[in-house]
């Protein structure tokens, strides 16, 4: 297995899968793996919804219909529009596994907030236990994710679920090259900044 910091420095999202589909017990591990993101009290509020086979083909043609719904294609004439959700929905299928993320909402603003960070730390936990595994994910967050009537459409419910992401897996088929991070900037305090009356 990768050492965590060379897992975090190597890490790639990937954006060209091969065919090839994740075997079950694998995916199953890593999101056990994940699971052990930082969260409060124990709520481990994250759930997933795995698309894939012709599970794929429903997910990608209720993307596609929320593109239109949500006025991507305006402007586009009918055939361009025609080929433009091909190719999208093709480029959908095409992706072995579409891992959903999602939470409930709690109507606590700050235990909202809480949940929202624990399960994006568990999402990049993801990210980081595929790649061990050779398996690339890109965490993809497109507007149709807000779409109400998308969210009903998967099976969940609009007032109570929030969509945090969906993760696209599978074996990469290509890995980019890295890209260069800035140095992270720190101010530090040493002395006493509070001015007091």
């Amino acid at each position: 297995m990768l050492d965590i910091i060379e897992a975090i420095k190597e890490r790639r999202s990937i954006h060209e899968f091969s065919p090839k589909r994740i075997e079950e017990n694998i995916l199953q591990e890593i999101f056990n793996i994940a699971s052990w993101a930082p969260n409060h009290r124990m709520k481990q509020p994250w759930q997933v919804l795995l698309f894939q086979e012709s599970g794929s083909d429903d997910y990608a043609s209720l993307v596609i219909e929320s593109y239109v719904r949500n006025g991507l294609t305006e402007g586009y004439s009918v055939d361009k529009t025609k080929r433009m959700m091909e190719g999208i929905k093709k480029f959908l299928v095409d992706i072995p596994h579409h891992a959903l993320i999602y939470m409930e909402e709690d109507i606590d603003e700050h235990k909202y907030e809480e949940d929202y960070a624990a399960v994006c730390a568990f999402i990049q936990n993801v990210q980081l236990a595929a790649w061990a595994y050779k398996i690339g994910v890109l965490w993809t967050s497109s507007p149709y994710i807000h779409d109400k009537k998308f969210i009903k459409d998967i099976g969940l419910n609009s007032d109570q679920h929030k969509i945090v992401g969906v993760l696209q897996m599978g074996y990469p088929k290509k890995i980019p090259r890295a890209k260069n991070r800035d140095t992270v900037s720190i101010t530090i305090k040493k002395d006493s900044f509070i001015k007091r009356n």
